[in-house]
């Protein structure tokens, strides 16, 4: 049995049929959006409507904040320095370690580290030994 032409007309009726079909898709996801969100069922948008672009700024705007921003800065600079500079250093509240305590902890280090040391090579020698 030859397969049925391709005409205008069946395609054109495609077309709708699938129009119709995104419509009805639509309009739920809109439904399921409303139950999500708590919006009034009056307004239904469309899924394009719903998608953000990416937001840019005019040239205007960039220029406005930039100048903002320089005269901030001089103030900065005209106060004396960096806001970093002028802000004093909160005092550590964590504790120093102190120069002997620090040369009794590499000590204690450098020792349990040589007991590490002989116990692996006691092992290895009774383990040729055998």
């Amino acid at each position: 049995m030859p397969s049925p032409k391709m005409t205008n007309e069946i395609l054109l009726a495609a077309i709708k049929g699938f129009e119709a079909e995104r419509e009805r898709i639509e309009s739920q996801i809109a439904e399921l959006r409303e139950m999500l969100s708590g919006v009034a069922a009056g307004s239904v948008e469309t899924v394009e409507g719903l998608t953000k672009g990416k937001r840019t700024m005019s040239p205007a705007a960039r220029r406005r904040i930039a100048e903002g921003q320089r005269k901030r800065w001089a103030a900065v600079r005209k106060s004396g320095g960096s806001a970093a500079a002028r802000t004093p250093k909160a005092p550590s509240s964590k504790p120093r370690l102190s120069p002997e305590g620090r040369r009794k902890i590499i000590e204690a280090t450098k020792k349990r580290w040589a007991l590490y040391r002989a116990s692996k090579a006691k092992t290895a020698k009774a383990g040729a030994a055998k």
